[in-house]
């Protein structure tokens, strides 16, 4: 094999109250990352497509060559590496954009190499490379990386859990044509929380993940929306957030929350018709706010990042 290239969903992280624990897969977006060998030692950036010019080239400081290196020094090989990167994902959107890159060069360089890593053993070189980004989590990395819903309790392949997908789950997205760094969203956290914020936010979580294993769609939407730490914090870096949910609702979406650490925002629905009908809804509000937006619908992916093309020598 002298090429391999791998796909990497979009990622929802959070779902809501779930704050660096959880995180889903979708069905699209992506990031479509292209291996080959190289006469250069390490791994290489051959090209990016689709940035605008702004991710760096520099080996050290993209996330999909730190990662594509880490593969290459777990796996023991001295193989020089070349990435091509085809983003599909804005940078700090909220869709996991870094986490995407990472994977995907991770999944890309294994399977160029002929898979000698399993995929428990890519997590470690994918947050390798997120790590740059964003620091050392798993909530978009993990459902990138295995696909479906995740719960990561640490950041080993062991601690990471695949939950059921409840029946029906559709999503509909809408990403405002702005931008909010992960650094920006995080600094603005609460360093303390109340402990009666505490116990709600527990609560919550819990009854989330009851919900997702009960099939109970009305009880998982509540859940994501009680929010009381995040989301407070953050609200005002997402232009058009309740206008939106208002407007989600309306159309019929069960709750409406922040996808990452935003400005996309996610809306909860349970069919892909009422996806539909929400989508068109959410265009309008930023139309009307005179913001221009993608809007999407969206199923979760129980695949995670896949190999979508091999060429043998």
């Amino acid at each position: 094999m002298n090429k391999a290239v791998a796909f990497a969903p979009a990622t929802v992280a959070n779902i809501g109250v779930g704050f660096d624990i959880l995180g889903l897969a979708l069905d699209n977006p992506g990031d479509t990352i292209s291996a080959e060998f190289s006469d250069t030692p390490g791994v290489t950036v051959a090209g990016i497509e689709g940035d605008g010019g702004k991710l760096p080239r520099d080996p050290n400081k993209n996330t999909a060559c730190v990662a594509g290196l880490s593969v290459l020094r777990a796996a023991g090989s001295t193989q020089g590496v070349a990435l091509t990167i085809q983003k599909g994902l804005p940078a700090a959107s909220g869709l996991g954009s870094s986490a995407a890159s990472a994977v995907g060069a991770a999944v890309a360089v294994n399977a160029l190499l002929g898979e000698p890593l399993t995929r428990d053993q890519l997590l470690a070189p994918s947050l390798d490379g997120e790590a740059i980004a964003s620091g050392y989590h798993a909530d978009n990395v993990a459902p990138c990386l295995f696909g479906g819903i995740t719960l990561s309790y640490g950041i080993e392949a062991h601690q990471i859990e695949r939950l059921p997908i409840p029946r029906g789950l559709s999503l509909a997205l809408v990403t405002p044509h702005v931008e909010v760094a992960t650094a920006m969203a995080r600094a603005v956290l609460p360093k303390e929380i109340p402990l009666k914020s505490m116990v709600k936010q527990t609560g919550s979580v819990a009854r989330l993940i009851r919900a997702i294993y009960t099939d109970d769609l009305e009880s998982m939407a509540a859940a994501m929306e009680a929010d009381v730490v995040i989301e407070p914090a953050r609200a005002h870096l997402m232009p058009g957030l309740f206008e939106a949910r208002r407007a989600a609702k309306a159309a019929g979406a069960l709750a409406l929350v922040i996808s990452g650490a935003g400005p996309t925002l996610c809306a909860v629905c349970a069919s892909h018709e009422t996806a539909l009908q929400v989508v068109s809804a959410l265009e309008m509000v930023y139309a009307e706010l005179g913001l221009g937006c993608t809007a999407r619908a969206a199923s979760v992916s129980e695949q995670g990042s896949s190999v979508h093309v091999s060429e043998g020598a």
